[in-house]
């Protein structure tokens, strides 16, 4: 099942797309990956969707990755004694130790290490930033605030604080719970919710211990203040664009966006566009315009991947929004402009020898006119590099390993097969020839590009460039 685009599409399981038929039809219909909400997911529910989907990956015959979305903290306030109150523009209101039920003066916030954070001036959002605080004193069990924004406030609603770093890990009991759980069922990648520093992504690895990638949701402006190192800490990206939208202002966003994806892109790390890309699609079989526009940049930009939510795990036409996605990317992809952004932002290669390789085998490919880039990869780095360069030749990378070959399901432009290691220079040439045939890539007397490292088996030693010519028989011609 060859796809006619290179960036990938990662569509959220839920309510409406949990059966294994549903499942089946949304990668048929373009989804590359699943991504598992362990928000809303027990741990026996979720290792029957890994199931399910391993069911549908044996059927099809095509690796398919699967992401643990972790839930991450979720600070709240408490109740209040009428269930609810309205907080006036002005007035003062304050936030404090005592569980009593609150009024329209106070409520309880059951996060002392927020009170013991916040600082005059510091903004506190409420209820996805419907509400607005601004705090005027902070004395470390109670902070008093200025109404900036009032509205209706109920019991248990959301707290936001785009400008306090608060002394909190990103990974809560629950979600070393869910991880452990994800790990046995043998998820491909794990993404990090409230990231606020790179020492939340080092607490996850020293768990994952190599057995899943990290990817790093970026949605908390603290992250923005660290990015570099956030970058360098993870093996993915994801630009997670509501959570983003609530803490910082909303014009800010799309800047974000193309500084998080151009960022990743130099580095050679995936990294994922999220949130409200097909939102009206929850209930209407068409997008709007605007939101064709909103996944027509992002592929322009050169994401490896876009993300479908709600859209796919509860909306109405969780098939018809992976199929229009799909329209998408592939329509994009065809537009001698799209090739024109994505070689203006490439980057210079690192300088190490892989890396060189990669560049030089884009080149080589262009220059010659080859019908395909064909890379052998045990643990995946090889295919990244190569997909760091953005080539406009096809890229297949050969595998030993089901667990490379899955987490290959999110990188840009890899087709990713699962096949026994090579056994010597001939076999390796030779089956790379025959794998480019059976599935598409070249045809009878084309040419190939060929990767490899020497001695084989040994992760991240590309050292070996090779040109060779399909035969009559699908392998190595003369």
């Amino acid at each position: 099942m060859r796809r006619q685009r290179k960036v990938k599409i990662l569509a959220t399981l839920g309510p409406a797309s949990s059966s294994r038929e549903m499942i089946a039809h949304l990668f048929r219909a373009g989804a590359d990956l699943f991504r598992i909400n362990m928000s809303h997911t027990s741990h026996d529910r979720m290792r029957e969707m890994v199931g399910l989907i391993r069911d549908v990956e044996k059927e099809c015959g095509r690796p398919i990755g699967i992401l643990l979305d972790l839930q991450g903290p979720k600070l709240r306030i408490g109740e209040f004694a009428g269930g609810a109150v309205q907080l006036v523009n002005g007035t003062s209101f304050t936030l404090d130790s005592d569980p009593a039920p609150g009024d329209a003066s106070r409520v309880y916030l059951p996060h002392p290490e927020i009170l013991s954070a916040l600082r005059p001036g510091h903004t506190l959002l409420l209820d996805d930033g419907k509400v607005r605080l601004k705090t005027t004193e902070a004395t470390g069990d109670r902070a008093v605030t200025e109404v900036v924004v009032g509205g209706k406030m109920s019991n248990r609603k959301g707290v936001s604080l785009p400008d306090t770093e608060i002394a909190v890990s990103a990974m809560t009991p629950k979600d070393h719970a869910d991880l452990e759980a994800g790990l046995g069922a043998g998820v491909d990648i794990v993404a990090l919710s409230f990231v606020q520093r790179p020492e939340d992504i080092l607490e996850a690895r020293e768990i994952i211990q190599g057995r899943a990638l990290v990817m790093s949701k970026i949605e908390k402006p603290q992250a923005i203040l660290r990015l570099d190192e956030i970058f360098e800490a993870s093996d993915a990206l994801m630009v997670a664009r509501g959570d983003l939208g609530v803490e910082l202002p909303l014009e800010k966003v799309p800047g974000l966006q193309k500084r998080i994806v151009r960022g990743a892109r130099k580095l050679g790390k995936p990294v994922v566009v999220a949130t409200q890309m097909l939102e009206s699609m929850i209930t209407s079989p068409v997008p709007t315009r605007a939101e064709v526009s909103d996944v027509a940049t992002a592929v322009y930009e050169g994401a490896d991947a876009v993300m479908l939510s709600a859209e796919s795990a509860a909306g109405e036409f969780p098939r018809e929004a992976v199929a229009t996605m799909n329209r998408i990317a592939e329509e994009v992809e065809r537009d001698a402009l799209h090739r024109t952004i994505i070689n203006a932002q490439r980057s210079e290669p690192e300088q190490t020898g892989a890396d060189a390789i990669a560049a030089a085998a884009r080149t080589i490919s262009e220059t010659l006119d080859l019908s395909a880039l064909i890379a052998w990869t045990a643990s995946g780095s090889t295919g990244i590099r190569i997909a760091r360069e953005r080539a406009e030749k096809p890229l297949l990378a050969l595998t030993p390993n089901v667990g490379t070959a899955r987490r290959l399901a999110l990188v840009w432009g890899v087709h990713a097969v699962l096949t026994d290691d090579a056994r010597d220079i001939n076999d390796m040439v030779d089956r790379a020839c025959r794998h480019a045939s059976q599935d598409g890539f070249a045809q009878t007397g084309q040419r190939v590009l060929i990767m490899a490292g020497i001695p084989f088996g040994t992760p991240g030693a590309t050292n070996m460039v090779r040109i060779a010519v399909i035969g009559a028989d699908g392998g190595e011609g003369p």
